[in-house]
């Protein structure tokens, strides 16, 4: 492997941070450098394509299964690679942010893996960007300890053979980084976070018994997948490691790719690990692509559509047929759940819900799941420990008997469940809350006692959007309520108020609550339905 003296990336409006020339080498930004020209091209491409299949689905108000790929679907010859060691047994996996303090609590976590997060959980300033980079090098290097100033905590790693292997999610294929250019245009955030990681860290992986493992976002067709397989096969030459040391598991978070379940696999198949079923960004894709399809895909308040619903029994069921058929692990969704230190009664509840939506993940087939919380690992592992027993999966359960129809995984009117007037001020709340700290840097955030990201915010903006548009009928205070833009106004400003005086003027005036407001109703009010609330978002971050 060889590197010019220098890179032809640039580092654009960004204040010098510690330690970023660890980071930032010439020889790590030159490899970034190829892997945009290399395949940026491609990624315009397929960002072009999505725009089309929307407009496609926007005339017709259908999917389906593609009849162009129905022979990878028939042949029951082709299988995945093999899990390696390390990625076996995923029974439980944590959620979060690559800051200091979450990446040695995530690792202690008793998890099996840690999702370290470069997307929905982080917002992305160049500070995060960098030194989640930097921080993911010292945990392998086991350099890494962090001290809390306020409450003067002390954390550091345990042994290795306790820590929970990471699985590293970059940015989404829409998002740019502005901060690094070529040739006056920004690199994809994606090539970006997969770049800096992989060049740094992909031979120690190897050396400490693992391997660059990543999870791929918000994929929307299996072209997308491929193009994630040709940068595997470009980056393991260029470092010069085996082919097939990557793995990736894929996010099935937006409708389209619930059809191409299959077909993701096949062209990931040497570097497949599994498929994830993500739900608040299922629902908000589900939102924005049958926005014109009236009263039919008018989704309910977004805590009333469960994975019980009907379609998404539908989507969960036909993942695990899907994996387990081709030798992929099946991996559930999120207990985003936080407890509470002071109302053990909130706990006790929540940690019931908890039990039983892992039960049911375990009970249908599901290798292992997600967690928000190191207190909520131990509740997911009794549930796949009664399923698993000593077994690392169960990849031998086929689940023959799913059958799951085109029509089905679009069934939104199956359910009994209605918008509510409480929904749409939940909404609002979770929207510019979210936001607020989005905006100061902050991507996974604590409120009402639940973790939320940018896939809560983006299905909350959404469902007031849709809502609207659809003229929805509330029930409120024995009156019917019709939703519109000025009622959202008045839901804002109210939530807007009750912020201040929850904080204080002077909290208030430090953060960015009027910013947050005005965003929040930007991206649900106007015509023109944003495609990604961080794409106007992150033109406002500092």
């Amino acid at each position: 492997m060889s590197a010019p003296a220098q890179s032809p990336l640039a580092i654009v409006d960004a204040e010098p941070l510690p330690r970023q020339e660890e980071v930032l080498t010439d020889a790590a930004l030159a490899f970034v450098a190829e892997l945009h020209r290399l395949f940026t091209p491609r990624r315009d491409e397929l960002l072009t394509r999505r725009s089309e299949r929307r407009a496609e689905i926007a005339r017709t108000s259908t999917l389906d299964f593609l009849p162009e790929t129905a022979a990878i679907r028939a042949d029951d010859s082709w299988q995945v690679a093999p899990a390696p060691a390390a990625l076996n047994d995923r029974r439980v996996e944590i959620t979060g942010p690559t800051d200091r303090k979450m990446t040695i609590n995530a690792l202690n976590s008793g998890a099996k893996v840690w999702l370290a997060d470069f997307e929905d959980a982080s917002a992305p300033t160049w500070e995060n960007v960098v030194l989640g980079q930097v921080n993911l090098s010292d945990a392998y290097a086991r350099r890494i300890d962090f001290t809390d100033e306020r409450t003067g905590k002390s954390y550091a790693l345990k042994d290795a053979a306790e820590l929970a292997t990471v699985v590293m999610r970059p940015r989404g294929w829409h998002l740019d980084e502005r901060h690094l250019q070529f040739e006056g245009k920004p690199v994809p955030g994606a090539l970006v976070d997969f770049g800096l990681y992989f060049f740094h860290n992909a031979k120690k992986l190897i050396e400490l018994g693992k391997g660059p493992y990543f999870y791929l976002p918000k994929t929307e067709s299996y072209l997308e997948a491929r193009l994630w397989n040709d940068i595997f096969v470009f980056a393991q030459d260029y470092v010069g490691i085996p082919q097939g040391t990557v793995r990736a598991t894929v996010l099935i978070e937006t409708i389209t790719a619930a059809y191409q379940m299959e077909e993701i696999l096949y062209e990931l198949r040497d570097h497949a690990s599994g498929l994830n079923a993500g739900r608040w960004d299922y629902l908000f894709s589900i939102v924005k692509n049958f926005r014109d399809g009236g009263s039919k895909f008018v989704l309910p308040d977004r805590n009333l559509v469960t994975m019980t619903a009907p379609f998404m029994r539908a989507y969960t069921e036909l993942l695990v047929r899907t994996c387990h058929k081709r030798g992929a692990h099946a991996i559930g969704g999120m207990a985003a759940f936080i407890p509470s230190r002071k109302d053990a009664e909130v706990n006790k509840v929540a940690f019931e819900k908890v039990k039983n939506d892992k039960d049911r993940e375990a009970g249908d087939g599901f290798d292992g799941s997600w967690v928000a919380h190191p207190d909520l690992v131990p509740i997911a592992m009794a549930s796949f420990d009664a399923v698993l027993g000593a077994k690392p999966n169960q990849k031998d359960r086929l689940r023959e008997d799913v059958s799951v129809a085109p029509g089905d995984l679009i069934a939104i009117d199956s359910l009994d469940a209605k918008p509510t007037y409480d929904g749409l001020v939940n909404a609002v709340q979770v929207g510019i809350r979210y936001i607020e700290a989005w905006l100061r840097g902050l991507g996974a955030v604590a409120i009402f006692n639940l973790m939320e990201d940018a896939a809560t915010a983006e299905i909350s903006r959404s469902q007031i959007w849709q809502w609207i548009n659809a003229g929805v009928v509330f029930e409120h205070d024995g009156n019917t309520v019709t939703a519109t833009a000025d009622l959202a106004r008045k839901v804002a400003a109210q939530e807007l108020a009750a912020i201040r005086a929850e904080i204080g003027d002077e909290a208030f005036a430090a953060g960015k609550w009027q910013q947050a407001h005005d965003l929040l109703l930007q991206v649900s009010l106007d015509a023109d339905y944003a495609d990604f609330l961080t794409l106007p978002a992150y033109e406002q971050l500092s």
